[in-house]
């Protein structure tokens, strides 16, 4: 990160908004989704409206206002000292009055987020704006992180390397413990080393349930010779870390390492193929197609990775049928599995950053295979 950048420059990413609002024919945005709102102006409250103008920059006046009810007007002038504020029950409509009253004309709102019920509520306002449908305009400003946003990723990524390596230190991942007390046991290491939040429910799957993607923990006991497949990730400042290692307790079977090696390979090709101007179909078949040759693509069961920022799953997705662009400082995990139904499986994933040269990778705990005696 560079050394005089302080924080996220909120005016700047509103600036690059409203040139894809410009290129969209509409003369302000309603952005209602918190995170997005999170993104453009660093309000972390749990209700808010955005409307953000598409000022043409020749002397007419911004017209950029936030709105939120009254438990977090102190909160709203602390994190958006440098916009407009009203406060109001009825949030969204007293920010689309104001659209109204200062005849802002067409007025995009978030289509994959606004409720039937919510635009219905929007056009009985009667305020003479055109309301627009628009998509994911704020979600392609997300997908490039610039460095602030990387140094968080990086320390939530930080905070989970540090927690697994705890739980292997404190002997707490062994047989005779249940996948529910390690996954709290994990969960509260992270805490222990900077996380604010998990990212999502931890995965902790042993033995049979490691064949299992997204097996929930259960009461199921560790045993000697499990796979033990571990999905977890640790939030700072919002902004998410995703990583899976699978380890063995005791010696390793021949087909545990012969599995393990051919996922560690497939895992290594995707992240090879992770470059700015990649389409994110070929990153996906370039980890896919060293599984299939192995004779194991119908146990690949889902996409090689996603986006990751402040979601867990964001733009841009990976996967066969993913349609997009790499760009360099997009986020994104590479995460290959082969499942085997009745026996175990495995997944390796990381986080990464896609950069010219190679991809920057921010989870760096090992992924050789790790033998728990």
């Amino acid at each position: 990160m560079c050394a005089d950048y302080t924080g996220p420059d909120h005016a700047a990413r509103r600036g690059a908004l409203r040139s894809l609002l410009v290129e969209n024919g509409v003369d302000a945005l309603l952005v209602t989704d918190l995170v997005n709102i999170r993104y453009l102006t660093g309000f972390t409250g749990s209700n808010a409206v955005l409307l953000v103008h598409s000022w043409d920059m020749r002397g007419a006046e911004d017209r950029t206002v936030i709105g939120t009810d009254g438990r977090y007007a102190a909160q709203v002038a602390e994190q958006t000292p440098d916009l407009r504020a009203e406060i109001s029950r009825a949030t969204a409509r007293r920010i689309l009055e104001l659209a109204g009253e200062w005849q802002l004309g067409r007025v995009g709102f978030e289509s994959h987020v606004v409720t039937v019920a919510e635009h219905e509520s929007y056009g009985e306002l009667r305020t003479g704006l055109q309301l627009v449908p628009t998509s994911g305009l704020v979600e392609q400003l997300r997908m490039v992180k610039d460095d602030y946003e990387v140094e968080q990723l990086r320390a939530a990524c930080a905070a989970a390397d540090a927690g697994l390596a705890s739980l292997l230190e404190r002997g707490l991942l062994r047989p005779g413990r249940t996948e529910r007390q390690v996954a709290r046991d994990l969960e509260w290491a992270m805490f222990e080393h900077g996380a604010e939040a998990v990212s999502f429910e931890t995965i902790v799957a042993a033995g049979v349930n490691s064949a299992v993607p997204h097996h929930r923990p259960t009461g199921a006991v560790l045993a000697e010779g499990d796979f033990v497949k571990l999905d977890f990730g640790a939030v700072v400042d919002g902004y998410h870390s995703d990583m899976t290692r699978t380890l063995v307790l005791g010696e390793p079977a021949g087909w545990q390492r012969e599995i393990y090696e051919l996922v560690a390979r497939s895992q290594q090709a995707g992240r090879e193929a992770l470059k700015p101007g990649a389409k994110t179909a070929e990153v996906d078949a370039a980890a896919r197609v060293v599984i299939e040759d192995a004779g194991y693509g119908a146990q690949f069961v889902h996409g090689l990775g996603h986006g990751v920022g402040l979601r867990i799953h964001e733009a841009p997705g990976v996967a066969k049928t993913s349609t997009g662009t790499l760009l360099a400082g997009v986020a994104v995990t590479v995460e290959p599995g082969v499942y085997l139904p009745g026996r175990g499986g495995v997944r390796i994933e990381d986080t990464l950053v896609v950069r010219e040269g190679g991809p920057e990778l921010l989870t760096l705990t090992s992924k050789n295979l790790t033998v728990v005696e």
